[in-house]
């Protein structure tokens, strides 16, 4: 295999810390087991002193695999593993764990779930809730914080504390460990004994650290304990590809890597194999507006190609549409579909396009859980609304809008399991203002019975007010109502395209079945266009890629403030684009929901 001479360099790198700034496309994978290739045979090293540690178990297992091919043997000795993998080694050998100890993701969820009652905080979402609690309990933990310092995201500080104490609680009575507990267990246990430290110090000699710009702070501080005293550490990444800070990964110790390490050697991977020049080149001038990273110049080994074609589109329904023409269009010429990739910003975003490739059967598979807009708990009162307007009286189904918005209804005025509005007016029969509410209500419901879906929608928000019964959960829940009322626009949008409700709900069920589907269907061999969030098409290549929603407010994400949010989105953008080897579209909307659109600024910082 031929190398470039940086390739050549970094493969025989002997001693000491080394850094390797690795572009997208530049073979890194290569060089990393190249190394362990060159170590090995060329350096004299006992294969049992070299760890290899990955992000992931499918990176370690291609990693060992490709060794093994290239050495025509068993890896013997050498160590491939994530960081959870190997530092719960280290604990169980340490401590006597099993694989029983690791608490399943169902018991954390469950656990969380068993707090949720004693807290006092009324959760519509509670799936969502209790994954974003967990993640925060994580980058807590990974991040080495005081939890009295702590100002929580998801709701308030003291309820987060319980949850928090409640959880780990929970986790100590079952003798659990989660993945967090065991990178904290094993910086304690090297702290606190230097024979254990040693031991493993004197074990793994030669550390290589792959996707280093994903690494928290945790992980770094056991890393470095482990490479003393040699200094063995030759860690590969690419800070302009750091996009998991959600996780807490902290690009910022990656280009502080050099400063901990004085006599760090500092490499450039500068080639990319993967995209034409114009892609490369197109992708350069957005990640160079970015003030926090190392400059690079990275150079393209394939010729000129198409230019990175960037258009505007008047709306989404044109956008989804133009994009299903098109990969039509791609397919013809003999592009085959599973070569073609759609990215977008959330998984919130691809609805419509999905409608459009269903509604021309072109094939596609989806990396991501795209979840149902029609299932979403706030789409759910809206059509209980309607429902309830087409004579639906159920007990289950008034409940679920009698107080929202707030009309103080008891659920003891309810008594019967069809709602009668006469029995819960006599009820209230001394309350006047209770009865001017449940009349109202029965208006309204009057009132919906006979409109469009669209209209319908657009009454349910302004004249029930149930936008105002939204603002108030967000508020108790610390989230922008902006991103409520998103789902309510998507939801009119949806309707738009419907005269009654039967079509409305006929074409709900049609569009469950194919996401039901998917889902089925995901872990089979992908065929079809891949449809993917741009954080899961890091490490993946097409041949043509599209970028869906180019708009401000979308990609950067509303909620990315700070700079150093803006720079991850800016980060994630670049990502996004160097997926393409021979043609990326990046396309934007003028107008959504009846409003104005931004064009993102990535998109004129793409300085066409």
């Amino acid at each position: 295999m031929a190398f470039n001479d940086t390739q050549k360099k970094a493969i025989r790198h002997r001693q000491g810390p080394m850094l390797v700034l690795a572009g997208p496309g530049s073979g890194k994978t290569t060089v990393i087991t190249n190394r362990v290739r060159y170590l090995t045979e060329q350096a004299g090293v006992d294969p049992s002193h070299i760890l290899v540690i990955t992000f992931t178990r499918a990176a370690a297992r291609e990693m060992k695999e490709r060794y093994e091919q290239m050495t025509q043997a068993g890896c013997g000795r050498v160590s491939f593993g994530t960081f959870h993998s190997v530092f719960f080694l280290i604990l169980k050998l340490a401590y006597r764990y099993q694989a029983s100890n690791i608490v399943r993701e169902e018991q954390r969820i469950q656990f969380i779930k068993a707090q949720l009652g004693d807290c006092g905080l009324e959760v519509e979402d509670e799936g969502e809730f209790i994954s974003s609690i967990l993640s925060e309990i994580s980058m807590v933990k990974g991040e080495m914080m005081d939890l009295d310092h702590y100002y929580a995201k998801n709701c308030p500080e003291e309820v987060f504390k319980q949850l928090y104490s409640g959880y780990e609680e929970q986790l100590r009575r079952h003798r659990l460990l989660d993945f967090d507990d065991m990178l904290v267990m094993c910086h304690q246990l090297f702290k606190e004994r230097q024979d254990i430290l040693s031991a493993w110090q004197d074990k793994y000699q030669y550390i290589l650290i792959d996707e280093f710009q994903d690494i928290n702070r945790i992980q770094y501080e056991i890393v470095k304990m482990l490479a003393l005293p040699e200094n063995n550490l030759f860690i590969v990444g690419d800070d302009d590809q750091s996009i998991y800070r959600f996780r807490g990964a902290r690009p910022e110790l990656m280009l502080g890597f050099e400063r901990d390490y004085p006599d760090a050697r500092r490499l450039l991977l500068d080639t990319n194999y993967r995209s034409s020049r114009q892609i490369v080149e197109a992708a350069g001038r957005l990640i160079a507006h970015n003030r926090t990273r190392f400059e690079k110049d990275i150079k393209a080994a394939r010729g000129l190609g198409r230019p990175v074609d960037i258009r505007e589109w008047p709306e989404p329904m044109d956008e989804s549409l133009a994009i299903a023409m098109e990969l039509r269009d791609y397919a013809s010429m003999g592009i085959a579909y599973q070569d073609m990739a759609v990215l977008f910003r959330t998984n919130m975003g691809p609805r419509l396009l999905i409608e459009k490739l269903m509604e021309y059967n072109i094939p596609f598979s989806m990396r991501d859980t795209v979840p149902n807009l029609y299932d979403h708990w706030i789409v759910k009162n809206v059509l209980s609304y309607i429902k309830a307007a087409s004579g639906d009286l159920c007990r289950a189904n008034i409940l679920s809008i009698i107080n929202r918005p707030k009309r103080y209804v008891s659920r003891d005025a309810l008594e019967h399991q069809t709602v009668d509005w006469e029995a819960v007016k006599s009820f209230y029969q001394d309350k006047s203002w209770m009865l001017d509410r449940i009349e109202q209500l029965e208006y309204d419901l009057l009132m919906l019975k006979s409109m469009s879906p669209a209209a319908a929608v657009n009454y349910i928000r302004k004249a029930v007010d149930y936008d105002s019964y939204l603002r108030e959960y967000a508020g108790e829940r610390r989230m922008k109502v902006e991103e409520l009322f998103e789902v309510l626009d998507q939801l009119q949008e949806s309707a738009g395209g419907f005269k009654t409700y039967e079509a409305w709900f006929a074409h709900m069920d049609a569009y469950r079945e194919q996401l039901l589907k998917q889902a089925q269907g995901g872990n089979g061999p992908e065929q079809g266009v891949s449809l993917m969030t741009m954080h899961s098409s890091k490490g993946l290549e097409f041949r043509v890629v599209y970028i869906l929603d180019a708009n401000e407010g979308i990609t950067p994400h509303h909620k990315a403030v700070l700079d150093q949010n803006l720079e991850e989105e800016r980060r994630m953008f670049y990502v996004a684009m160097t997926r393409a080897k021979e043609r990326l579209h990046v396309y934007y909307v003028k107008e959504r929901y009846h409003k104005k659109q931004e064009v993102s600024r990535f998109v004129k910082e793409v300085g066409q």
